[in-house]
C-alpha cells in the first residue's frame, strides 16, 4: 500500500482508537466555508485551554452514523453546540446541531458530561429553543475573538496560567489553505487531526517559552 494512503487511513482510524490523556470536548458546529474561522478557533481554543477536541468529522466506515456519535458524545467529558447557524442552508433547515445537543443532554442524565450552548447573539437561543430556557449560552457575536473569549471563561481559572490562544488560531489559520488542498476541504478527518495535532503542539511550545 502507498505510504501516503497508509497515513491517510491512519488518520481516520486513531480517533476513536485509543482514548487521550487530556479532558475530550466533543465539537458540533455547521461545516460550511462561511463558518471556517470559528472552526479553527474552536479548535485552537479548546486544545489551548488542555482539551482535545473531538468531532463528528472524524466518524468513518459503514457502522450506524448515530451509533458512531452517541459513542463519541459518550468518551468526552465536555461538548460544545453552536446555534449561530441553525437557518436555512440551500433551502433546508440545519437540524444537526440541535439534534446533537439533544444526544449531548441525554448524555449529561447518564454519565458526567457538560454541554454548553455557544450562540451569536444574546436573548436569540430563548426564541429559537425555547425548552433551553434558563440555559445561559456563551455569546460569541459571530467574532473569532468572541469564541476564543467565551471558551477562555469557561475554562480560565484564577491563578491557573496558560499560554495565549490567539497564536495558536493564527497558526491553524496559516496552515488551512494546504490542508484545504491536501485533502480538499477542511470539514475532513485527515484536515481535522492535522489541525488538532499541530494545535496541541503549539500549545506545549508556547507553555515552556
Amino acid at each position: 500500500m502507498p505510504r501516503n494512503l497508509l497515513r491517510r487511513r491512519r488518520l481516520l482510524l486513531f480517533p476513536l482508537s485509543r482514548p487521550t490523556p487530556a479532558p475530550e470536548a466533543f465539537l458540533n458546529v455547521p461545516f460550511d466555508g462561511g463558518y471556517t474561522p470559528p472552526y479553527l478557533v474552536a479548535i485552537a481554543g479548546l486544545c489551548g485551554l488542555g482539551l482535545q477536541p473531538r468531532s463528528v468529522v472524524e466518524i468513518p466506515g459503514p457502522q450506524r452514523r448515530l451509533e458512531r456519535i452517541r459513542q463519541l458524545l459518550g468518551r468526552c467529558r465536555f461538548s460544545f453546540h453552536d446555534l449561530s447557524r441553525v437557518e436555512p442552508s440551500h433551502g433546508a433547515p440545519r437540524f444537526n446541531m440541535p439534534f446533537e445537543l439533544g444526544l449531548a443532554v441525554e448524555t449529561s442524565h447518564r454519565q458526567e458530561h457538560q454541554w454548553f450552548v455557544l450562540e451569536a447573539r444574546p436573548f436569540r437561543l430563548q426564541r429559537s429553543l425555547s425548552d433551553l430556557n434558563g440555559t445561559d449560552p456563551l455569546i460569541h457575536g459571530a467574532r473569532p475573538e468572541g469564541l476564543l473569549q467565551a471558551l477562555a471563561n469557561v475554562f480560565d481559572r484564577p491563578g491557573a496560567p496558560r499560554g495565549p490562544l490567539e497564536p495558536i488560531f493564527e497558526h491553524l489559520r496559516g496552515r488551512a489553505p494546504d490542508l484545504r488542498r491536501r485533502y480538499g476541504g477542511l470539514y475532513t478527518p485527515g484536515a481535522f487531526a492535522e489541525f488538532v495535532t499541530a494545535a496541541i503542539k503549539l500549545t506545549a511550545r508556547l507553555s515552556q517559552a
